[in-house]
């Protein structure tokens, strides 16, 4: 669309993108129009002074007509002027300190990109602004209903097979899984295996699995094919004498009885012996394995036997291929298990979302800081962006797009000049009379 609108008081024409907004081509008519109005009345200005002049013998009234005209017509003329020279070259003389804007287009690009990274994207303001926002009640509420949960689990499951085949071809599954053999060697095993341990037993957890211990212990001895085992192996161990008097019965009778009422005492008193052994053997084995060098370097052997079996990558091949048929059966399927049990895991979320206020503050608070980390880590890479965009627009178009914008309000600026001019002139010749009088 073409329009004539253009900043100086020439007609010419600015062509508007091809398709571009409604609103646009409706800026580009109020340009218009206002700019005719600005340019009548700096005509009409010149066009009154001249007559004034001319007949300012006939009445003494006509030359503060003139005076009034003449000032108006060079402040009209000189906002022109200014106007014009934010743009182009007025008259297309290439003055000094004109086209502003086009001869300075760098560095505009440069210091609305610092701009934007110093203030518009400053801890403060971003912080404020996101923690005015109650992300986590807007999910509830998205999340609440049946019907976009369980479009949301449809749409992922759909998804799933696309995300599963971009991976194959991408090669992405051979280089995370090579990734992760990488970061696997790099492991060191005993330490972190001692660290888990620690976790593990510390305090009262070592006692309680001690009890467990004992407990699984007293079901071993007391179970029958454990008890046979026992007679069967003592049976070859006594002599045949022994055995004729089934004294391999008594003695495995004999055995367990003994051992329960063992495990019957420790587990009654928490300071026994046996108790204090077991505190004392785990507390030693976790310090050598998180400081001893024979430990580490067996844990290390143990590791790398372990990676380089076959198996383990046979296994992980079988797994993937399970996992990747059991999502595609499923997104194909329109009665998937897995999409309705998904939609209801979302819904319940969103439902219970709504009844958590200080789970909703917490999801809150960490998502702000995490957008305003990721904020403050590429603000200078969004300024840069920025800058550039500005850089590589075509000069004319930029100035068309500021044009159609704050173009009307400069257009005012030549009005205003045009009737201050004419006052300043008037009020100016009216004191210089008064003084003559005098």
């Amino acid at each position: 669309m073409d329009v004539s609108a253009q900043t100086d008081g020439s007609v010419a024409i600015v062509s508007l993108p091809v398709g571009g907004a409604p609103a646009d081509a409706q800026r580009a008519r109020d340009l218009l129009r206002i700019k005719f109005i600005a340019t009548a009345l700096f005509a009409a200005s010149v066009a009154i002074a001249v007559a004034a002049r001319f007949l300012e013998s006939h009445h003494w009234s006509l030359a503060y007509v003139a005076a009034w005209a003449e000032a108006a017509a060079i402040g009209g003329l000189a906002d022109w002027y200014a106007v014009v020279a934010l743009f182009r070259h007025p008259c297309r003389v290439p003055f000094p300190h004109t086209a502003i804007i086009s001869n300075n287009r760098d560095r505009i690009a440069r210091s609305f990109g610092d701009f934007v990274q110093e203030q518009f994207l400053a801890p403060g303001p971003i912080a404020q602004k996101l923690g005015s926002v109650d992300f986590a009640a807007l999910a509830a509420d998205w999340l609440g209903d049946d019907e976009r949960s369980a479009s949301l689990a449809q749409f992922a499951l759909q998804m799933t097979p696309q995300a599963l085949s971009a991976i194959e071809e991408t090669g992405l599954r051979a280089f995370v899984a090579q990734a992760l053999t990488d970061r696997m060697n790099e492991i060191e095993l005993a330490p972190v295996a001692a660290k888990l341990l620690s976790a593990l037993v510390d305090g009262q957890r070592r006692q309680r699995i001690f009890d467990e211990v004992l407990v699984g212990l007293h079901r071993l001895l007391n179970d029958e094919k454990t008890n046979e085992t026992i007679r069967e192996k003592m049976r070859r161990e006594l002599p045949t004498l022994f055995n004729l008097f089934r004294a391999d019965a008594y003695l495995v009778r004999r055995f367990v009885s003994l051992v329960s009422a063992s495990i019957e005492e420790v587990k009654a008193h928490p300071d026994h012996p046996l108790r204090l052994e077991f505190d004392r053997f785990a507390r030693e084995f976790i310090e050598k394995l998180g400081a001893s060098p024979d430990y580490a370097a067996k844990a290390e052997a143990l590791k790398q036997e372990f990676l380089a079996r076959p198996e383990v990558r046979g296994l992980a091949e079988d797994l993937w291929l399970s996992v990747a048929a059991f999502l595609q059966k499923e997104a194909q399927d329109e009665n998937s298990l897995m999409q309705t049990h998904l939609g209801r895991f979302l819904a319940d979320l969103g439902r219970k979302l709504v009844n958590e206020p200080k789970l909703r503050a917490d999801i809150n608070i960490g998502l702000v800081q995490v957008l305003q980390t990721f904020i403050q880590t590429h603000k200078r890479e969004m300024a840069r962006f920025i800058t550039d965009q500005i850089q590589s627009w075509d000069v004319d178009q930029m100035i068309t797009i500021i044009e159609l914008n704050i173009g009307r309000d400069l257009q005012y600026i030549r009005l205003n000049g045009t009737f201050i001019g004419g006052l300043a002139g008037l009020a100016l010749f009216s004191l210089e009379h008064a003084l003559r009088l005098r």
